[in-house]
């Protein structure tokens, strides 16, 4: 120190505060860096609107910060060429706690209706965040205002500060001489420490910022300027430093809000799933900035989790924060920040699927298994659901095979009022799939779910535009058969009165022979290629959902179904005959466990096949000596 050093004693609680805000407050100690760089960039902010106020103003300094190194004695400074400060400003700045200049100097901007919307000081603390790492802080600082001298504010954060006037080599600025505690020397004592936290934090601060004598701040913040001004190559390259992902984005959103919060926004959908392996699903999130300063990397409530594939940054001019800009403090702002980006995304994704289907099929087959995940969103039910897509049995030609409820309806059938969808297995799979033989005798199509959330998105949905959501193995029959069914080749005669009663009896007779395996059997109007199925008895829960809902609670057991069975189809006829000639023949019950064992297996319920394969031996034995006999008989 030399002229006119003056001691003075910090409050007791203040002495409690700094210990607060050391050791508590803050989670991450290279946040220090983060804060002094901002309170720099505030200053220069402040000269440039001083200078841009008084043209009177001579200031030949150009406007940046600098950080150094001394390894030898443990320190690192932080200058800028800012307004500095006088002593009175020091001991109202830097002697009281949670006081900010910043928010004075925007008040007085206000009153003479000048704008200063780059401030970014409004955080009060930020500067004593020094002392989770410092033992001693050391700033000397010149106003630029004419006359005043510069003054050497120094402390250890713990009992007061020394301030005093000093002679200095610039004509005004900040210089923040940081003495190292012993434990972070090794932490935080070289450059390229500094550069990584200024490349994580303050990388898109307006002003230059060097260490040593590198800039560092190189990439510019690309969401702040006009869209009209950037070519899709900076948005290309924006977005690869930001996701290191080698290939450009499908799409890009770009714009700004003011109401009923200022931000600024720049996002990004990849061409892929950037989490290969699905072994980093909680690697997302939008990057939060206030006024150009990272305040969280990857912020999870910007976006709802099914949109959690869209990368960038939002950089909002209003997000108050509380004592640390580590904790935001006032959620109800994040949360209409996020009405905001949801709709902006999904309204860029509507958009995407009308002018560009193709592209919005790649967007599909690369995010579908994330978005479908919008089903728990309510507010935005209506446009996710005009964005789903899937495979169904219509045949389409373009966009990948996918369709939409939309499409779907527009090829609805005259009268039809319900939207009906099958869990299967593939698309070949569905071609075996006994619950959809009416759907392709009467022409109708189905959409197809793949997936276990799918089960989810249909009952969550329930209806759009005035069509119900139907599972094609809960269809009402009598719904059905008011559309006309393509005709048949080889169709079997019906059958007469005596062969009805004695179908009723061999039904009787199967259901002995499969006793608790099954709640009932009846014969089926549905069927016409497969001789039976499987279904609910209670018509509730799809043969799917009911599978899930037993895996989440793990239960292995079979559920008892109802067994329908096609009275039409040549085995059953085959059957009846054998069951005419004698009731009692073992075929009649080793051809009625193959059927429904056979059901079973299609449902994906039988887990132990052996019994299965080996009646099918057997029945190809049998089937063997017959096919000889009658090959015998026609010689």
């Amino acid at each position: 120190m030399t002229a006119n050093t003056e001691k003075i004693e910090f409050k007791a609680e203040i002495n409690q505060l700094l210990d607060i805000l050391v050791h508590s407050l803050y989670t991450n100690r290279e946040i220090f860096v983060r804060e002094l760089v901002s309170n720099a960039s505030d200053a220069l902010d402040k000269m440039r609107f001083e200078v841009n106020r008084n043209p009177d103003i001579a200031d030949e300094a150009e406007p940046e910060i600098k950080l150094s190194v001394d390894e030898e004695a443990k320190t690192i400074t932080i200058a800028d060429t800012g307004v500095g400060m006088t002593r009175d400003e020091v001991v109202t700045n830097l002697g009281t706690i949670a006081h900010s200049g910043s928010a004075e100097f925007v008040k007085l901007a206000a009153e003479q209706n000048e704008s200063l919307d780059n401030l970014i000081g409004r955080f009060g603390v930020g500067f004593y965040s020094v002392y989770m790492v410092a033992d001693k802080v050391k700033v000397t600082t010149k106003s630029f205002k004419e006359g005043e001298p510069a003054i050497i504010w120094e402390s250890d954060g713990k009992n007061g500060y020394e301030i005093g006037e000093a002679e200095v080599d610039f004509s005004h600025g900040t210089s923040i001489e940081i003495h190292l505690k012993e434990d972070m020397t090794g932490r935080f004592l070289s450059e390229e420490s500094l550069k990584d936290i200024i490349k994580r934090h303050s990388n898109f601060v307006s002003f230059p910022i060097f260490v040593g004598e590198e800039r560092v701040n190189t990439v510019t913040a690309l969401w702040r300027e006009p869209k009209f001004q950037i070519k899709q190559e900076q948005y290309e390259e924006f977005y690869k430093f930001l996701t290191y992902d080698t290939e450009a984005p499908i799409d890009t959103l770009h714009f700004s809000v003011d109401a009923p919060v200022q931000f600024n926004s720049l996002l990004f959908i990849p061409q892929k799933d950037l989490d290969i392996f699905g072994m980093d699903r909680d690697n997302w999130g939008v990057d939060l900035y206030v006024r150009r300063v990272l305040i969280e990397r990857q912020n999870k409530d910007l976006l709802p989790q099914y949109l959690s594939f869209v990368k960038g940054v939002v950089d909002t001019e209003d997000l108050p924060l509380n004592i640390s800009r580590e904790t935001l403090q006032d959620n109800v702002l994040i949360g209409k920040i996020n009405t905001t980006l949801t709709k902006q995304v999904l309204g860029q994704l509507e958009k995407m699927s009308k002018d560009d289907p193709e592209k919005y099929a790649k967007f599909w087959n690369a995010h579908s298994k994330v978005f479908k995940a919008g089903y728990t969103d309510f507010m935005n039910k209506d446009l996710w659901s005009r964005l789903l897509r899937f495979e169904s049995s219509a045949e389409v030609e373009d966009s990948d095979g996918l369709v939409s409820f939309e499409d779907y309806i527009a090829r609805a059938k005259e009268g039809q009022k319900e939207i009906y969808y099958a869990y299967v297995a593939s698309k070949e799979a569905a071609k075996l799939n006994p619950h959809l033989e009416i759907f392709r005798r009467k022409e109708l199509e189905v959409i197809y779910l793949y997936e276990p959330i799918d089960e989810f998105v249909m009952e969550t949905i329930g209806e759009f535009n005035e069509f119900k959501l139907v599972a094609a193995e809960h269809a009402d029959v009598d719904a059905l058969d008011k559309f006309e069914s393509l005709k048949e080749e080889d169709e079997p005669e019906p059958l007469n009165e005596e062969q009805t009663l004695d179908m009723e009896e061999l039904v009787k007779k199967m259901k002995e022979i499969l006793g608790d395996k099954v709640v009932d059997i009846k014969v089926s109007d549905r069927l016409s290629d497969s001789p039976c199925r499987l279904v609910n008895p209670d018509g509730g829960m799809t043969s799917s959902m009911e599978k899930i809902m037993r895996a989440m609670n793990k239960d292995n057991s079979i559920p008892p179904k109802t067994m329908e069975i096609n009275g039409n189809h040549p085995l059953l006829r085959s059957l009846l005959g054998v069951f005419k000639k004698n009731p009692d023949d073992d075929f009649i019950a080793l051809s009625t466990r193959q059927l429904h064992e056979s059901a079973l297996l299609l449902e994906g319920y039988l887990d132990d096949p052996h019994a299965l394969v080996g009646r099918i031996q057997d029945l190809l034995t049998r089937a063997g000596g017959w096919y000889a006999e009658l090959e015998k008989e026609d010689k």
